[in-house]
């Protein structure tokens, strides 16, 4: 089994699931270092179509789940020629090594709920206009194309999976879910009564799924699902506002200040992404398991311990 991206955090819970389940894995990566748990890793420039092709032909997989990428939206608005050149070069490289060297492989094929874009309506349908509205969204709805049209001329068994949303430990805090539980962890070590917390616009809706659950659904995916495109989602989404009065209870008696930094308000933002699961559900069985709220304490656990702080934390309510 070969996990491209495995050194990231879907990626990472996605090797640690499939080794605790017995599987052999092999996680490739420009790093090439795995957490614990999570089988072998082999640091490898993914956009080097030779070199992937040599990798597919050695390991001839039976299944591949391609999870790397450059994956934040905000970074891609500062480099956005490196974001769209550094995935779509990824995925083609990928995508020629499979139709060469493992035509036979199942390919669970990541995507991202971006592709969307702006949605006409909520949730979210996998036969919805794809209009990415950032380079991020541009380059995976490139390779999200690019596999379909790989699938087509070379009879390949690709599954394009559009995640929404997700969080838990161990992810960067660059995204939102753990930005908020990193400062919450920092109070909660430090002793203070009252933080701030800061966030981008208060109004922006997402649809999270805690990733934990997320992986669960890719190796279902891999399982039993005909090729095609599955969303992954709750089907619910929760806006940065209350995200922070979430956050305010689990932390309580500490208080909260939400405060908005203007410079984190996103030019051209998607106020509410919300997807619908049911294609997944009905293929596989799946059903999200962690609520979000489990999520958020768990990931300010994890922050807790990341920063050196004792332990027990705040008790799930």
């Amino acid at each position: 089994m070969l996990i491209t991206g495995a050194s990231g955090f879907a990626g990472g819970h996605l090797a640690q699931a499939c080794t605790a389940a017995g599987d052999e894995v092999l996680g490739a990566s420009r790093s090439g270092a795995l957490p614990a748990g999570a089988g072998d890793g082999l640091a490898i420039d993914l956009r080097d179509g030779p070199g992937v092709r040599r990798l597919m032909r050695d390991l001839r997989p039976e299944v591949v789940y391609h999870l790397a990428a450059l994956s934040s939206v905000g970074r891609s608005w500062e480099d956005p020629v490196g974001t769209v050149k550094d995935n779509v070069a990824t995925a083609v490289s990928v995508l020629d090594a499979l139709a060469r060297e493992a035509p036979h492989a199942r390919a669970v094929w990541v995507s991202s709920c971006e592709v969307y874009g702006a949605p006409t309506h909520l949730p979210i349908e996998e036969n919805a206009p794809i209009g990415p509205s950032n380079p991020y969204a541009v380059s995976k709805a490139a390779g999200d194309l690019l596999a379909g049209v790989y699938a087509q001329a070379h009879g390949l068994h690709v599954i394009r999976v559009r995640p929404f949303s997700h969080a838990g430990p161990r992810q960067l805090p660059i995204f939102v879910v753990s930005s908020l539980a990193r400062q919450a962890a920092t109070t909660l070590l430090g002793g203070a009564e009252r933080v701030e917390i800061v966030t981008g616009n208060p109004d922006t809706r997402r649809d999270f799924t805690d990733v934990r659950d997320i992986v669960r659904a890719y190796r279902r995916l891999a399982a039993v699902a005909a090729p095609g495109v599955y969303n992954v989602s709750s089907g619910r989404s929760i806006s940065a506002a209350d995200q922070v009065a979430l956050l305010a209870s689990l932390i309580a008696p500490v208080r909260v200040e939400h405060v908005v930094d203007p410079a984190r308000v996103r030019a051209h933002e998607v106020m509410d992404l919300r997807g619908c699961s049911a294609r997944l559900r009905s293929a596989t069985g799946w059903e999200p398991e962690i609520p979000f709220r489990q999520t958020m304490l768990d990931t300010i656990e994890w922050w807790k311990r990341e920063l050196g702080g004792p332990q027990p934390g705040p008790e799930a309510g």
